[in-house]
């Protein structure tokens, strides 16, 4: 079925490519988020390379690119879409308050069927609201525990398979001097993800298997304390304050010889490999052993009808989605192709070896509540309050709490 998803994509890839050349100087607006770490390796040549060879088979359409910082991106679309402004696509984290707000093309509007069909099925799910497809998604990724090697093999350690092991072996790196034993990132840039893999090592989520949320649920509310007490209040995640520690500070951190261990997705294989660090690569720890559930994250391509530029988008989106192109965009930012036939590729290439694990756990893992049209607001909300649940007299059931009130309210209009 894959096998043949993957023919006919490339059927209409090669022969899609004169749909648009008739249109009279139709300019498309696209605006993606960055997944370099550094101006050298920033994702905006990637997507100016893109469009001109787009261009080049569609002489009568243009592709303007704008990429922005994950710390800006969403908020400048809201921005652009509040002042009348939207822009034909946007690469965003989230998707379902504009899709709630009927201001997005469905999938089926814009790509043809077998390049809708070849979608990863578990991401294509979670870009549904009510059963209907409006996120595309973009750039996949799961959580493992990367640990420094040479500080484990210094203090004689084992990876941690619990959460008593995690922070025992913190306790030990801590004694011999490491900055940052366990790097717990709950600041602006990416706090959810981080919150949704310890709930998840704890039992819990976000919502329950009914899409209801169960923020301030006691496994939760156990996890936060957990953390609180065995690791934040014992000195183990550093000198900067978990609500203060961005994920990129605490990757730089690590390929810095600064961690010992941190939650990790692909892209910081790169990131301490270019430092020379020693890693390994483990399941996340769980309350008594590995942890059978992990995070799943896909970014989304939105489409906005403002412009109405339907056919010029799809066909641009169905170019965008071509094995050779997803391919490339997951190898270079070492991120998992969204789509069924580029990770048949990827599982079955040699050069791709160091990515089979997280493959394998993206099978398993659970993602976000997307389609909620509450959860970019959840979301926010998470980012800005969930450090204090940590903090020295913090207290993990207020602040649950007050996020599951926060999301109640906000979820009713789902």
């Amino acid at each position: 079925m894959i096998a043949a998803a993957a023919a006919l994509a490339s059927t209409v890839f090669l022969g899609g490519c004169g749909l648009a050349g008739g249109s009279d100087d139709v300019t498309l607006e696209l605006v993606a988020a960055d997944y370099g770490d550094t101006e050298a390796s920033s994702t905006e040549p990637y997507w100016k390379d893109l469009a001109r060879a787009y261009e080049d088979e569609h002489p009568g359409v243009r592709v303007n690119v704008t990429v922005l910082s994950w710390n800006d991106v969403d908020r400048e679309v809201r921005e652009m879409v509040e002042a009348g402004r939207a822009p034909d696509m946007a690469q965003i984290g989230a998707y379902a308050d504009y899709a709630d707000e009927g201001l997005l093309y469905r999938a089926d509007d814009l790509l043809s069927i077998p390049v809708q069909a070849n979608f990863v099925s578990q991401l294509a799910s979670a870009g549904q609201v009510d059963g209907v497809q409006y996120g595309l998604p973009f750039a996949g990724s799961t959580r493992v525990l990367f640990y420094n090697r040479t500080l484990f093999e210094e203090a004689g350690l084992t990876p941690p398979e619990s959460w008593d092991d995690l922070a025992e072996a913190a306790g030990k790196l801590k004694e011999r001097g490491v900055k940052y034993p366990y790097a717990l990132p709950l600041g602006p840039e990416e706090a959810q993800a981080e919150t949704m893999q310890w709930m998840l090592s704890g039992g819990s989520g976000y919502t329950d298997g009914l899409g209801v949320y169960t923020i301030d649920s006691p496994s939760n509310v156990s996890t936060f304390t957990w953390l609180r007490d065995e690791l934040v209040g014992k000195g183990l995640t550093g000198p900067v304050a978990p609500g203060e520690m961005n994920r990129a500070a605490a990757f730089t951190a690590f390929a810095n010889g600064q961690v010992g261990m941190l939650n990790g997705h692909p892209s910081l294989m790169k990131i301490a490999s270019k430092k020379g660090v020693k890693y390994g690569m483990v399941p996340t720890p769980g309350i008594e052993g590995e942890n059978r559930n992990t995070l799943g994250v896909t970014d989304w391509m939105t489409a906005f009808k403002q412009n109405g530029h339907a056919d010029q988008v799809g066909d641009f989106l169905d170019f965008v989605y071509s094995d050779e192109n997803v391919l490339a965009f997951s190898r270079k930012y070492d991120l998992l192709p969204v789509t069924a036939s580029a990770s048949q590729t990827m599982a079955a290439a040699d050069r791709d070896k160091d990515l089979r694990p997280f493959l394998d756990e993206l099978q398993l893992s659970e993602l976000y509540p997307a389609g909620k049209t509450s959860w970019a607001s959840v979301s926010a909300d998470v980012k800005k309050l969930i450090g204090r649940a940590v903090v020295d007299g913090g207290d993990p059931a207020q602040v649950l709490g007050d996020l599951q009130r926060t999301a109640t309210r906000a979820g009713r209009a789902d």
